[in-house]
This record gives structure tokens, sequence and C-alpha cells, in this order.
């Protein structure tokens, strides 16, 4: 959490339009939201429309069998990732992170109204019901890994989440 660059944030010019998402990068016919349901479903699944398996929303603990009552959660949101940095990334690199399959803490099948409920906000905004050690942890990876900036009232929350948390990665 220390390591996080600091900012204040830029919120201007954002539109979630500007973050392409839910694309087929790798021409297996499963867009990146697919991609996810499978990785994530407890039961094996296949096929190009994904409809049936089961998620465990880490969020709430809820299970859900209906494609449709999960929501893929981008951990930080879009617009914060753009009030963190994004505005001054090339279309292709706000792509490559709407899209980013390459850690699997970057997506998450949840429930899809506690997505809505979390909507655009952060860390110093709104957590999850459970699990919220993880909720820190996943969102001081992405962060870093994104090289995204954390504003003063976001860091001072990851401090104090953080310094209750068991020190485990």
């Amino acid at each position: 959490v220390r390591d996080l660059p600091r900012a204040a944030e830029t919120p201007d010019g954002y539109d979630r339009d500007l973050f392409r998402h839910w694309i087929d990068a790798d021409g297996d016919c499963q867009d990146t939201r697919e991609e996810v349901l499978v990785a994530e479903s407890r039961v094996p699944i296949d096929g190009c429309t994904i409809t049936e398996g089961e998620w465990l929303s880490p969020y709430d603990h809820e299970t859900w069998t209906a494609s449709s009552d999960v929501d893929i959660d981008h951990l930080v949101p879009l617009k914060e990732a753009w009030d963190s940095g994004a505005r001054g990334w090339g279309d292709h690199r706000r792509e490559r992170y709407a899209n980013d399959l390459g850690d699997s803490r970057s997506l998450v099948a949840v429930t899809d109204n506690v997505n809505q409920s979390k909507g655009e906000q952060d860390v110093a905004e709104w957590l999850p019901e459970l699990d919220v050690c993880a909720y820190v942890r996943h969102w001081t990876v992405v962060k870093l890994r994104w090289r995204l900036t954390v504003d003063p009232a976001e860091r001072a929350a990851l401090v104090e989440l953080a310094g209750s948390c068991p020190n485990r990665w």
C-alpha cells in the first residue's frame, strides 16, 4: 500500500466507451466476460455463449447458476482507473486494462446487484460485505500492476484497512 504513487484524481473527460471491453482477444468465440465466467465457474462449462454454470460471488458469498445473475466486476472500476492515470493512456492500453485476463484479480464474477451498488466507487467509498482483506490486497495489486495512483482518501482507507489484515498476498 505504501508503494502506491499518490496524486489527486482527475475525473475530467471520462467516458466508459473509451475503454473498449468484452472483446474476443484470442479469437476463440468467447469475449472477456465469457472467459471470466468459464474461469470462475465451480463446475466445468464451455461454449461460446455462457448461460449456466456455478459462481460464488466473493463479495457476498452468494452462489449463482445463471450467468445473467452475475456481473464481471472491474475490481478497480474503469472510472477509477481513468481518474487515477488511465486518462493519459492510449486506446490500446485502456482496452488491455478493460479486458485484463493476465491477472485473475482484475476481473471478478460477482452478484450483479452488489456490483451495481459498488458502481464507480473506490475503497474509501465502498467495500464488500465479506473478504475485505482480500479485496484490499487485490485492489492494491491491480493499482500497482497498472501503475495507477491513489488519492489521499483512498490511500488512508487502504492503510487503515491493510493494518487490520493478515500480512499475506
